[in-house]
């Protein structure tokens, strides 16, 4: 069966449907109409709402590797891991955004700040994170890699809440401390948050079902963690520079006293005066301190620090790349590289 890109945004949906009517009647658990109907709007709020680019990725990760049209089965397989990382993303943002004790997410309210959720969010999290390991034991208990893709979502899960861990303790509230902020550390939040999880997780999976040994592919891992590095740099870049319209948020980095690439560069770059200033004003939320810590930008040039920045990452990836003795590989990487580069949201 062949499907070109714009097919495979609706059939992704239509599989979302299938998983989630299977979770919905899932013989393990007693469902009556309340639970049924709670897990059922819990689900359609959190997991489908974002741009699903680490789903999708799966599909077109795995097509690449394959090199020829996916068969339904295929689809339908490659869809279902795809959904799974999708699952797993949810989780992490429903939890993260009662830690952050955040108002928004993907332009509507975070889902614990709706009337009649509040708290029972943390345990929804939990069952968000309980619904991956079902969905991998109906559809993929009989295949020989089963084991090693219990094993990836485990290892990744594990990586992302640890890096979430060092992002919280580095921001505790009450010890805002701008000392803390070097780009080893920020470089650390990034590859364990983000960057394991959003590049790495989508390509592994293809990679499993093409019946390949992950621990062969770590020069792919390294690849795809640099990847997520770059793009973690530009979702910094954005929030203090991306117009709102464009990148669907307001950014707040500044007013919460995030360890942003953006902070970290002016550290690096600050005469004593510049670097007291920051000192004092990072991570108030007046808008009058938000200003002067974005003319300080101003006057570090980091506009042009990050036109750099982009330009030296993408060549060294590139090149990286072009490394490797695969070339259906490469155009893994590359089409995820692609994808990012010079990104304006």
């Amino acid at each position: 069966m062949a499907t070109s890109n714009g097919d495979h945004k609706s059939t992704f949906l239509d599989i979302y449907a299938s998983l989630k009517s299977e979770l919905l009647n899932d013989s393990s658990f007693e469902f009556d109409d309340a639970s049924r109907q709670w897990v059922q709007r819990m689900m359609d709020y959190n997991v489908p709402g974002g741009k699903l680019n680490r789903g999708l990725s799966v599909i077109d990760s795995y097509k690449l590797l394959k090199g020829e049209d996916l068969t339904d089965d295929e689809v339908f397989l490659s869809s279902a891991l795809g959904w799974c990382i999708e699952w797993l993303q949810a989780y992490f943002l429903v939890l993260d955004d009662i830690m952050d004790n955040s108002h928004t997410r993907r332009g509507q309210p975070c889902w614990f700040k709706l009337e009649k959720v509040g708290m029972i969010a943390i345990n929804d999290g939990i069952l968000l994170r309980n619904h991956i390991p079902r969905i991998l034991k109906k559809h993929f208990r009989g295949k020989a890699y089963y084991v090693d893709l219990l094993d990836l979502f485990n290892e990744v899960e594990f990586q992302t809440a640890s890096g979430q861990m060092i992002d919280l303790i580095t921001t505790l509230v009450g010890e805002k401390d701008l000392s803390k902020y070097t780009l080893p550390v920020h470089r650390r939040i990034v590859q364990y948050k983000t960057a394991y999880y959003s590049f790495y997780l989508p390509v592994a999976c293809a990679l499993l079902m093409a019946g390949e040994n992950l621990d062969n592919h770590v020069f792919v891992q390294n690849v795809l963690i640099e990847m997520g590095t770059y793009f973690q740099v530009q979702d910094d870049y954005l929030d203090c520079y991306g117009a709102p319209e464009v990148i669907g948020k307001i950014g707040t980095d500044i007013e919460d006293f995030k360890c942003s690439w953006m902070v970290v560069q002016a550290l690096e770059r600050a005469n004593e005066d510049q670097k007291k200033l920051l000192y004092e004003i990072y991570g108030n939320a007046d808008p009058a301190c938000v200003a002067k810590v974005k003319a300080l930008y101003k006057d570090l040039n980091l506009e042009g620090v990050f036109a750099e920045y982009e330009s030296k990452s993408y060549h060294k990836l590139i090149s990286s790349i072009e490394a490797h003795p695969s070339e259906k590989v490469q155009a893994v990487l590359k089409s995820f590289l692609g994808k990012i580069y010079k990104r304006q949201k």
